[in-house]
């Protein structure tokens, strides 16, 4: 199966998207100090405020006319999106600091951030809006209207203060995770899809095939007929009457080609396209097989001593890539072994992956397989998406999968599947 291509995590973000967002928000700021200063009279800096929002029109205007359709890299738009911080943090910060009640748009570019951007960005953006309200807890202007209104207490700012930082934290948590699970499930599907066009293409293939040999029937029965008659005018000493035997020979063995090619348009009855299922285990495990993790095989009939031969399946890259997902997974959180067992019975074929690993979390064993639940916590992340494509390359093939954990210890996956279904399965 031709793998799914690699979405880049900084090309998420289109420019046009921050253009218009900043638009919005430019559009608010100057509605909101005109408003304030001529509307209700409260005394501002005026100019220093439009000054800074002249600013951010200045460069929203170079990024629209500089290409504002083309996608921008990760750390472009967490650059974007930090001018932001700032620059609100400095109309904040001429406009009363956290007293403003405006305040709380210092979430708007963190959310965006966990939103669109990765994990590491979302960090800097984050702690760069909790310094913002740091200073502007300590340093500010005077609120406008201070000499009208009465003066906050410092025990309201303090909570206002601990409001934000609490809002970033948590925006900053919950959006990324909630954007997370959207993209695993995202990616999940778009490599499922992958999976079902290469067969669907295939399919096409064998129909095209198929066409093929029944046109090609036609003009192949005409050719018969022909030989047929040069072979009964012919003399036995004729010199090219052995030359005509041939032909008739030929003739016969492309029917039967065309006939299985008709029957059987996938093509996939050839002597070496089912083998041994201990060999197919092996060629997707030997895959991930890394040095510091003994892997270990062991196969044989499911009954002790019981005398069955072993099945011969086909090697489908369903199969391949789904058994070597699960094996990959094992072989990340093993301590030191992984055990892989193939045993099979006159009913059913078993493919079981043992670790010596921490085990699954007991808490998500029942929903194991879904794209956005983590199996395990692991330095690279998030494991679900790998188990659900798995999950899904293996149902294709007529498989159950269980998950459960050991009572010693470690992790204990089973791939089950019927054994007629199995032997009998077409790559597709």
């Amino acid at each position: 199966m031709a793998r799914a291509p690699v979405i880049d995590e900084t090309s998420r973000v289109q420019l046009r998207t921050l253009v218009l967002i900043r638009w919005v928000a430019i559009v608010g700021q100057m509605a909101t100090l005109l408003v304030v200063h001529y509307g209700l009279g409260f005394g501002l800096p005026l100019m220093a405020a439009i000054l800074t929002v002249l600013g951010s029109v200045g460069i929203n205007l170079a990024a629209q006319f500089g290409g504002g359709s083309r996608r921008i890299s990760e750390k472009g738009a967490a650059g974007y999106l930090a001018f932001d911080i700032l620059q609100l943090a400095v109309l904040l910060y001429l406009t009363g600091g956290l007293g403003n009640p405006f305040a709380f748009l210092l979430l708007a570019p963190v959310a965006i951030s966990a939103t669109v951007l990765s994990l590491r960005s979302t960090i800097i953006l984050s702690a760069l809006a909790l310094i913002a309200i740091t200073v502007l807890s300590i340093v500010h202007l005077p609120l406008p209207g201070s000499g009208v209104l009465p003066e906050l207490p410092r025990i309201y700012l303090l909570g206002v203060w601990t409001a934000l930082a609490i809002g970033i934290l948590f925006f900053a948590a919950y959006t990324w995770r909630v954007a997370q699970a959207a993209r695993a499930l995202s990616d999940g599907l778009f490599a499922t899809q992958q999976a079902l066009g290469r067969e669907q293409r295939l399919s096409a293939m064998g129909a095209i095939a198929a066409a093929a040999a029944h046109e090609l029937g036609s003009p192949l029965g005409t050719i018969a007929v022909i030989s047929r008659e040069l072979s009964r005018d012919l003399s036995e000493d004729s010199p090219i009457s052995e030359d005509v035997l041939l032909l008739r020979a030929e003739i016969d063995r492309c029917r039967d080609i065309l006939a299985a090619l008709a029957h059987n348009p996938e093509g996939d009855d050839s002597p070496f396209s089912a083998v041994p299922v201990s060999m197919v285990v092996e060629t997707a495990a030997m895959r991930h097989q890394i040095e510091q993790i003994s892997m270990v095989f062991d196969t044989g009939p499911l009954v002790t001593g019981q005398t069955l031969e072993e099945p011969s399946i086909r090697s489908a890259p369903e199969i391949i890539h789904g058994i070597g997902s699960l094996v990959q997974n094992a072989v990340q959180f093993a301590k030191t072994r992984v055990t892989i067992s193939t045993a099979w019975s006159v009913e059913n074929l078993n493919v079981s992956i043992i670790d010596d690993g921490p085990g699954f979390s007991p808490f998500i064993l029942d929903r194991i397989g879904e794209p956005y639940i983590s199996l395990r916590m692991s330095k690279d992340g998030h494991m679900g998406l790998g188990i659900f494509i798995a999950q899904t390359l293996l149902a294709r093939t007529g498989a159950e999968v269980s998950f459960r954990n050991q009572q010693g210890g470690g992790a204990f996956v089973t791939i089950r599947w019927s054994r007629a279904k199995i032997e009998n399965f077409k790559v597709q």
